[in-house]
């Protein structure tokens, strides 16, 4: 028999749980919106549900953070509604072969810095900073960072006196040791400083592909701690930094320069990487390494429909999924039909299903490589040595939030979808530019009720029919 939660909550199949509960895909009754439901047992042991919820409803409202549809008791259970969302950063890292590039890590660094400035405004730490809680959205939101799992959140601050909470020490680590701070390893109380130095390890866990001290053999989980804690504490910020931008080193070094309560520069922090993507003279336009890589995926199949599986993709194994790591917006059949744990087999998250390349040669003339900085002077900041700038013959659009949409340098690459493919033979024909607006129109049309032209594709679409109808109609007034 089919249950319902919340009086307009028809529950689908289960597809994660956790420690808390189990997880299930729901359909609201009368508006067919699809959602995500945690469900966890009134009589267990430790319940967090409504503690989540209720710092959900307090950060209601600030961009990238989950909706929520409903919360309340159902017979036993303790219930949370709320919206679905896209792949966790570390499921997209691990599909791009362990490494994401500089321009990816900036434009990814932008938002979750703002992130985290959102939540501290509301008098919160989150206190568990990792790839796992950020995830991306789904549909028109597909390009939209969210943080989620409040479970380890803490008030930093009176909701009425604004007082700040005392400075203490000899305190259990409290979220994910491969990326604690320095501090919360040394058993001090964390505060605003201590997210934005586990969001430097998450950065440099993107554009490494590791931390050094990860790995590390240990009898007991304390003894594995306590060896994380030495090789972080014994590792200079400049050698953990080396071969990337001096920025990094700087970030870590103003994390470092925070007193206990004192209240973090987000601005200066986000105009740091800014100005590095400025000097790299990147585009804002929202293509991530994944972006590319879905491309040239759908591509393939289009034109090797009988394709063998792709290299690495036999050692994932599909299991039910957490959505203690995936929540959000109205998931497209295509996003939502197959889901995947990938790695880290102790932490479970709700995945969509990716192939995983052991080769990530997203552009053979322009390898995501080559955006790792060798081992000379880069720009300086007031935290790092001064060194030479370099200089770039093109400036970068940078975000307000997220409202630059233009589609940058891609064309090299492209969407995979066939009405793209229809322009740009259109296009090499010299007609006329009317023509291209009718095709681009015809399958426009199409857009909302298919998956032939996802968000992204649209997007570029509309950049390259304004450039291909510009460069027609020259030509063909020319003739």
């Amino acid at each position: 028999m089919e249950r319902i939660v919340g009086g307009k909550y028809k529950l689908g199949r289960k597809i994660g749980s956790g420690s808390f509960g189990e997880i299930f895909l729901a359909t609201h009754v009368d508006t067919f919106e699809i959602l995500a439901v945690k469900i966890e047992n009134n009589k267990t042991k430790h319940p967090q549900l409504f503690y989540e919820a209720k710092l959900y409803n307090i950060l209601q409202g600030g961009s990238g953070i989950p909706s929520i549809k409903w919360s309340g008791i159902d017979g036993e259970d303790n219930i949370l509604v709320m919206d679905l969302l896209g792949p966790s950063l570390e499921d997209l890292f691990v599909y791009c072969g362990r490494k994401f590039s500089l321009k990816t890590v900036l434009m990814l660094a932008d938002q979750m810095v703002t992130r985290i400035e959102y939540v501290h405004s509301k008098g919160f730490l989150h206190r568990d900073i990792k790839p796992d809680n950020f995830l991306m959205g789904l549909g028109r939101k597909a390009n939209q960072v969210y943080i989620i799992d409040f479970g380890l959140a803490k008030r930093y601050r009176d909701s009425t006196t604004n007082r700040h909470i005392p400075y203490r020490e000899n305190k259990n680590l409290t979220g994910t040791a491969r990326y604690a701070s320095c501090n919360t390893h040394l058993g001090i109380e964390q505060s605003r400083r201590d997210d934005l130095e586990s969001l430097g390890y998450v950065l440099l866990y993107f554009l490494r592909g590791s931390l050094p001290w990860q790995g590390l053999k240990a009898a007991t989980k304390k003894q594995k701690y306590d060896k994380i804690c030495e090789k972080k504490l014994s590792t200079p910020i400049e050698v953990l930094c080396k071969s990337h931008p001096v920025e990094f080193a700087s970030y870590f070094h103003y994390c470092h320069s925070l007193t206990f309560d004192q209240r973090p520069d987000y601005g200066f922090l986000k105009r740091l990487f800014r100005e590095l993507f400025s000097r790299e003279g990147y585009e804002f336009d929202y293509i991530f390494d994944w972006t590319i890589l879905k491309y040239q995926q759908a591509q393939k199949s289009k034109t090797q429909p009988h394709l063998s599986p792709v290299p690495g993709e036999g050692n994932s194994r599909a299991t039910p999924m957490d959505v203690d790591k995936y929540q959000g917006n109205h998931a497209s059949s295509a996003e939502v039909t197959e889901r995947m744990r990938l790695g880290n087999p102790g932490s479970p998250a709700i995945r969509m299903q990716f192939k995983s390349p052991k080769g990530r040669n997203l552009n053979s003339e322009n390898p995501l490589e080559r955006n790792i900085a060798s081992n000379t002077e880069l720009p300086s900041t007031s935290y790092s040595p001064a060194g030479a700038s370099k200089q770039k013959a093109s400036k970068a659009v940078l975000p307000a939030e997220s409202t630059n949409f233009s589609r940058g340098n891609v064309d090299k690459i492209g969407p995979s979808s066939s009405w793209i493919s229809s322009l740009h033979r259109v296009s090499s024909s010299n007609c006329c530019p009317v023509d291209l607006v009718m095709i681009f129109m015809m399958h426009l049309g199409r857009f909302e009720c298919s998956m032939d032209m996802d968000f992204p594709s649209f997007l570029y679409g509309c950049k390259f029919i304004l450039k291909s109808v510009k460069i027609t109609t020259n030509s063909w007034v020319d003739s």
